[in-house]
């Protein structure tokens, strides 16, 4: 395969990863279940709270970020954590309690009843966010898992969409599309504005 044949062939396999969640009406639904959870999530003052590891913390501080500063419109900003970000508490809490403990922690100092947390992975067995559901059920946080398409520890979260993939890079590709959309549902449910069709 030469390097043009492998270039179409990235993008044929990416975009039938989002041809496969297109036609799943279940997990559209879930999409749009989550979606309105966010919506009612800040019309109520509530925050959201983002975790993963590796390129999923990646993902988790990028979609923090597109809550606090926009996504597509001017609108004032809404609060949301990447509980990824701060060198100094995970390594204290890595070396004082463990890693498994790190997101955890972080939940029970930060998060409050009516918060929405969401772990991103794409095995959805990762030790710390397993840990996380914990934390959030003894502090009344809702969970939401963005997983691959295998089953996994994080089906105990409250609302889990799974990607139709078990390749990595193709389940975060999708990952940042779906977290994109969730993005786009807020703003336009909140704020108004035009959407992107």
């Amino acid at each position: 395969m030469n390097l043009l044949e492998n270039v179409q062939a990235q993008v044929k396999a990416s975009a039938s990863v989002k041809e496969a969640l297109l036609a799943d009406e279940a997990a559209l639904q879930r999409i749009v279940c989550v979606a309105q959870l966010l919506v009612d999530t800040y019309k109520a003052g509530g925050k959201t709270l983002w975790a993963g590891n590796g390129g999923s913390a990646a993902d988790a501080q990028h979609m923090a970020t597109e809550m606090v500063s926009k996504f597509r419109i001017e609108r004032k900003g809404l609060p949301a954590i990447a509980l990824t970000v701060n060198s100094s508490t995970l390594t204290a809490i890595g070396n004082d309690y463990g890693y498994e403990h790190v997101f955890a922690r972080q939940i029970e100092a930060c998060g409050a009843a009516g918060d929405v947390f969401i772990g991103i992975s794409t095995s959805g067995n990762s030790a710390n966010l397993v840990k996380a559901l914990e934390a959030c059920k003894a502090n009344g946080v809702v969970t939401v898992a963005l997983v691959g398409a295998k089953p996994c520890a994080m089906d105990a979260y409250d609302y889990v969409i799974h990607v139709p993939s078990e390749d990595t890079p193709r389940i975060q590709e999708c990952q940042t599309m779906i977290g994109h959309i969730l993005c786009d549902a807020v703003e336009q449910s909140l704020f108004g504005g035009n959407c992107c069709l």
